[in-house]
């Protein structure tokens, strides 16, 4: 699809930082809490909540860990059909809740997991996505781009450099 046949975007619609929080057999995996803490920060400067996303089966007492270390709400994907973590349920799943909920950004662990599903769901919602951040701010008045965007911090050139990437006119801003 060319940019002239994609409808323009109203970023307005978008708000809240999510984080995918992956999970084994019950358990988060411990760079979603991580991602929580990180999207606590992000989601005070946007005065906007914190949103824990949980795929899994019997997964209810995540609920209140994800509480514990911030989220400000839980949506709990409770279905036993992909266990354990299959490619395509759990981006389409993830790709349903974006539309559905429409986050302004939208955190995931750079892990095998988070590298496999986010490219997907980042192409299935027309957004971009950075990959492998090690640094993550809100813009202020001052960028080029103005206030309230993700800056996505990342090594670029065989990390002779850090390169700082922007998302200004697609949302979710998803990161790894």
């Amino acid at each position: 699809m060319t940019q002239e046949g994609m409808k323009h975007m109203n970023i307005e619609e978008y708000k809240g930082v999510f984080v995918f929080i992956e999970q084994l057999d019950g358990h988060a995996m411990g760079v979603g809490y991580e991602l929580i803490g990180e999207a606590t920060k992000l989601a005070a400067v946007r005065n906007t909540q914190v949103t824990a996303v949980v795929f899994g089966h019997k997964i209810e007492g995540l609920a209140a860990r994800c509480a514990e270390h911030g989220a400000d709400k839980v949506i709990l994907v409770d279905d036993p059909a992909p266990e354990p973590y299959m490619t395509e349920p759990y981006t389409h799943a993830l790709t349903e809740v974006v539309q559905a909920k429409k986050p302004e950004i939208l955190l995931y662990g750079a892990t095998a997991i988070g590298r496999d599903m986010a490219p997907r769901v980042s192409a299935r919602v027309h957004t971009g996505l950075t990959a492998d951040c090690t640094g993550l701010a809100i813009s202020d008045a001052e960028n080029r781009f103005g206030p309230g965007h993700l800056m996505m911090t990342r090594p670029a050139f065989g990390g002779n450099i850090m390169a700082t990437i922007v998302c200004p006119e697609h949302r979710p801003q998803m990161a790894t």
